[in-house]
């Protein structure tokens, strides 16, 4: 008997964090300065190291970036998932409340996909009570959207 490979499932959410505008800047600068350091010695080298810094940075940026979505009944921020049914209640945090939840009201035993280029998050309880985490915290740049994914991704669900 053969194994079928499952079919590939549309998210009912996704997002890259990518860097916003500021990150890429830091990147071409990185790759201007070594190009003006490098100039005096020879121009062509100057002109090959600075483009492949660039290069270099906008590969490292996208490889490193985490990946939020909400498909086949998990939540995925990064390298980690949990099923949808393992979650509670689901909070759309703004920058403030953000910053609030991050820094002096964080258990230590959140799980956090952080980026900070994307100052808005969604907070989610974790009612698995074999889990010692007792919420996960992922960055989004549209939290209302993925909060949403959720709770329709929950409605679906069989059971």
């Amino acid at each position: 008997m053969v194994a079928t490979p499952p079919a590939p499932m549309n998210p009912s959410y996704a997002e890259r964090l990518l860097p916003g505008p500021g990150g890429w800047a830091v990147v071409a600068m990185l790759g201007v300065f070594m190009s003006i350091a490098l100039y005096p010695v020879n121009p062509t080298v100057a002109f090959a190291v600075g483009a492949g810094i660039v290069v270099a940075g906008v590969v490292v940026a996208v490889i490193t970036t985490p990946r939020v979505a909400v498909v086949g009944g998990e939540l995925v921020a990064g390298q980690a998932h949990i099923p949808l049914a393992l979650l509670g209640a689901v909070r759309e945090l703004d920058a403030d409340s953000a910053r609030v939840e991050l820094g002096p009201a964080l258990d230590a035993r959140a799980y956090v996909c952080l980026r900070a280029w994307a100052r808005t998050a969604v907070r989610a309880e974790v009612i698995d009570p074999m889990d010692a985490t007792p919420y996960w915290i992922v960055s989004t740049r549209h939290p209302h959207e993925l909060a949403t994914a959720i709770a329709r991704e929950r409605e679906r669900a069989p059971g």
